[in-house]
């Protein structure tokens, strides 16, 4: 398991994520409550609001338009881009994930998934462990995979929108003997990893909540708004990597003092506080823009 984040920086900052990973959480939190599309010059607008240069900003456009993850449109007579139709869904799934992460519990079943790739398709084969991977599942054996009940739909809809449902026997299963569970949790899955990724998210961002918890006020500040935004865009992109490595075990299972029940914590409290502002600022910079 790799991490993408930039030079450590101290307590409080953040280590600023790559500009097009921003852009995909701009149209992620933003995009979609006006009408899914932004102009260009909205989206540079508010880049430059989290420090991104225009070319920066205009270099990820084009990057991520390559990759099939926008497309071009018309916004209000002007050039602008939206969320490609083939990644819509994927965005609506990722909403719960990332606001509402699911922890399973010692009484809950057990997904196993095993496929079976014909060596001409290798290319398939290696598509279907880094899916795997990315939603969660841990590697019991070769050819057999494990997750909390609760990936069962994700799972199921992810492999049959991509055509690869056919190379897979799913089944729900519950532990009933032999080796006690929690002595294979880490042979299954790289906690230790894991844990250190919610570890560098504790460091970067308690500062932050201490910060903002003493500068809140009753009354409207434009320029706050502005600072929350930046702020919570660069928060939102540094979590939401962490929902989809973690596979929501049960606590029971896990190390003592492991630190994803700490930064869950963490997340929700700086989303309470940072994300009304950061809306106010991004409808108030994409309505005057419209206007």
């Amino acid at each position: 398991m790799t991490t993408q984040t930039g030079a450590r920086l101290g307590a409080g900052e953040s280590s600023m994520p790559r500009h097009h990973q921003l852009i995909v959480s701009l149209f992620g939190l933003y995009a979609r409550n006006h009408g899914g599309a932004l102009p260009v010059a909205t989206i540079i607008s508010l880049m430059q609001d989290v420090g991104v240069e225009p070319a920066g900003t205009r270099s990820s456009i084009s990057r991520l338009k390559k990759r099939g993850i926008i497309d071009s449109v018309q916004v209000h007579g002007r050039n602008g881009y939206t969320l490609a139709e083939s990644v819509l869904t994927t965005f609506a799934e990722g909403d719960e994930r990332i606001f509402h992460p699911r922890r399973a519990t010692p009484q809950d079943r057990w997904l196993l998934a095993t496929f079976t790739v014909p060596e001409t398709k290798r290319n398939i084969r290696h598509k279907i462990r880094s899916a795997l991977i990315r939603m969660g599942f841990g590697s019991v054996v070769p050819g057999l995979w494990i997750a909390p009940e609760h990936a069962r739909d994700a799972a199921l809809a992810y492999f049959t929108r991509h055509g690869l449902n056919e190379y897979f026997e799913f089944f729900l299963a519950e532990h009933i003997g032999g080796a006690e569970i929690q002595r294979n949790i880490g042979s299954w899955w790289d906690l230790a990893s894991l844990d250190e990724l919610y570890s560098e998210f504790l460091a970067e961002n308690l500062g932050r909540l201490e910060t903002w918890t003493s500068r809140l006020t009753d009354e409207p500040d434009a320029r706050l708004d502005a600072q929350a935004f930046a702020e919570y865009l660069i928060l939102i992109t540094q979590w939401r990597r962490l929902p989809y490595s973690d596979p929501g075990l049960p606590a029971e299972y896990l190390p003592e003092n492991w630190n994803a029940l700490k930064a869950e914590q963490l997340f929700k409290d700086l989303h309470s506080l940072l994300a009304p502002l950061a809306s106010r600022h991004a409808d108030s910079v994409i309505q005057a823009q419209a206007g």
